[in-house]
C-alpha cells in the first residue's frame, strides 16, 4: 500500500509540475509578443528565456504552431467567458443595459490581457497555420453569437433606422453565417451588418487603447468610451434599462 500511495504522490508531482511548466510556457510566449511582434513567438526564445533546452520545451509542445494554437484557444475561451457572464448579468428586458455590459466586459477582458488581445486581434503570427475549423472554434462561436446578439437585442428598436440597408446574405462570409443564423433565424442581413458596425465602434476604441495611442491624447480613456457607447445605444434607439 505505500508503495502504491508513493508512486501516485509522485505521478501527481510529475503532473503538477508539468502543469506549472507549461503555463509558464505560455506566459513567456505572451511576453516575448509583447516585447518583439508576433514572430517573437520561437520554441527556442521561450527555452532560451525559461533556462531549458530547446529538446526540453518540446517535450511540453512538438511545433511552434501548436503553441500557438493552444494560446489561441486559452485567450478566446478566457474572452468568450467574460462577455458571456457580463451578458448575463442584466435582463432581457434591459438591452440598453446587456449591450453595455458585453462591451464594457470586452474592454475590461482586452485593457486585463493586452497580449492574447493582440495575439487573437492584431498582427499575424507569422507563418502560422491554423487546424481545420481553427483554433478556437467554440470560443470563436460565443464571441461572435455574442456581439450578433447585441444587435439582435436592439433591433426591435433600430429596425426602422436600419433595415432598409442594402445588405444580402451574399455579402457575408459563409463561416461567420454558419455561426449566427442557427442562433438568430429570424434577423435579417442588415442586422448582421449592424452587428459588424458595432463591433467596429467597440473594437476601435479598445485597439487605440491596447496599442498606447490614446495615451498622449486623453487622460480618461473609460470616459470616451462610457460616451462612445452611450451614444451608440442612442444611436440604436434602444430606450434606458429600468435602472437607468
Amino acid at each position: 500500500m505505500a508503495q502504491t500511495a508513493g508512486t501516485g504522490s509522485t505521478r501527481g508531482r510529475r503532473e503538477r509540475l508539468r502543469a506549472e511548466t507549461t503555463a509558464e510556457i505560455k506566459r513567456v510566449a505572451l511576453e516575448l509578443m509583447a516585447s518583439g511582434g508576433p514572430d517573437a513567438i520561437t520554441l527556442r526564445a521561450i527555452a532560451r528565456e525559461m533556462g531549458m533546452t530547446a529538446n526540453a520545451i518540446y517535450g511540453y509542445f512538438a511545433t511552434r504552431d501548436e503553441l500557438v494554437t493552444t494560446l489561441i484557444r486559452d485567450v478566446y475561451t478566457s474572452l468568450a467567458d467574460a462577455v458571456d457572464a457580463a451578458w448575463a448579468t442584466a435582463p432581457a428586458t434591459d438591452p440598453a443595459g446587456r449591450i453595455q455590459a458585453w462591451a464594457h466586459a470586452l474592454r475590461d477582458w482586452a485593457l486585463a490581457n493586452p497580449e492574447g488581445f493582440r495575439l487573437v486581434y492584431g498582427d499575424p503570427v507569422p507563418g502560422y497555420l491554423a487546424p481545420e475549423g481553427g483554433a478556437a472554434p467554440e470560443a470563436a462561436r460565443r464571441v461572435c453569437t455574442g456581439l450578433t446578439a447585441l444587435a439582435a437585442a436592439a433591433w426591435p428598436y433600430a429596425e426602422p433606422l436600419y433595415a432598409d440597408g442594402d445588405f444580402q446574405w451574399s455579402d457575408f462570409d459563409p463561416a461567420l453565417l454558419d455561426k449566427v443564423r442557427p442562433e438568430f433565424p429570424d434577423l435579417p442581413p442588415a442586422a448582421v451588418a449592424l452587428a459588424m458596425r458595432l463591433w467596429g465602434r467597440l473594437h476601435g476604441l479598445i485597439t487605440l487603447e491596447v496599442y498606447g495611442h490614446l495615451r498622449t491624447q486623453t487622460l480618461s480613456p473609460d470616459k470616451l468610451y462610457r460616451e462612445e457607447l452611450a451614444d451608440l445605444v442612442r444611436l440604436l434607439g434602444v430606450p434606458a434599462g429600468p435602472g437607468a
